[in-house]
């Protein structure tokens, strides 16, 4: 496959996923990492990451009157530890074997998630969350479905900014630890930059939606969204 098709792949993937997540709350590295994964896997965990940097910057500065600040705090001391938990992984596990595993259980929580009563995120969810993030997040680029599992029934304000918030510094730490690792290569930084105009052109669109998207509908996408990203890493490759 020529590098103008990957490249126009990649760019069609980037601009629908920055529109999802902006309008939602999730869904980019959901679309972005099977896509990249499947043309330039040499791109992941770092590409993705850099490229949700300022994707999230936005959506927490559009809406940051609902961030929930106290399970941001507890996601974000769960998510220290597993960001190197995260780092052991990618450097010992395959990571189509990786794929696998976040993949079942990604959908596993999907099911849970259906039939789960109505509950605010405390404390000790916000932490063990974290560290679970911490671990797909840095090890594949992919740390949406837990987060989401966990705000799905709060209002869709509080779950978009949240969840951007959360995925911002998290991005942060774990691009900080793959650098000092020596995963952060000239290459990935390069796509990331070639990528950046689709993924402006799809935030700045997504303004359009999220102010329509909340409560049922939005917990709807929340869960199609996470267990469609779940059976595609469950694909062999």
């Amino acid at each position: 496959m020529s590098e103008l098709v990957v490249f126009a792949t990649l760019a069609v993937s980037t601009g629908i996923a920055a529109f999802m997540q902006g309008a939602i709350g999730i869904g980019f590295a959901l679309i972005v990492a099977p896509v990249m994964g499947f043309l330039r896997p040499d791109l992941l965990p770092v590409a993705l990451l850099v490229l949700m940097l300022p994707l999230n910057l936005y959506v927490a500065l559009r809406e940051r009157e609902a961030i929930d600040w106290r399970g941001t705090a507890w996601i974000g001391v769960g998510r220290l530890p597993g960001t190197f938990v995260g780092l052991g992984i990618l450097l010992i596990m395959s990571t189509n074997g990786l794929n696998q595993l976040i993949g079942a259980s990604t959908v596993i929580a999907v099911l849970a998630a259906l039939f789960a009563p109505v509950f605010r995120p405390r404390a000790g969810a916000c932490a063990s969350v974290g560290l679970v993030t911490g671990v797909t997040e840095t090890a594949t680029g992919v740390g949406g479905p837990p987060l989401a599992l966990l705000y799905q029934h709060r209002p869709g304000p509080e779950l978009r900014s949240t969840i951007a918030c959360c995925f911002l510094v998290g991005e942060l730490v774990s691009l900080a630890i793959l650098a000092a690792a020596g995963k952060v290569q000239p290459d990935q930084l390069m796509w990331s930059l070639y990528l950046l105009v689709p993924l402006l052109l799809g935030s700045v669109a997504s303004r359009v939606m999220h102010q329509r998207l909340d409560a049922r509908r939005l917990r709807q996408g929340v869960l199609m969204f996470a267990l469609v990203s779940g059976v595609v890493l469950m694909i062999p490759r």
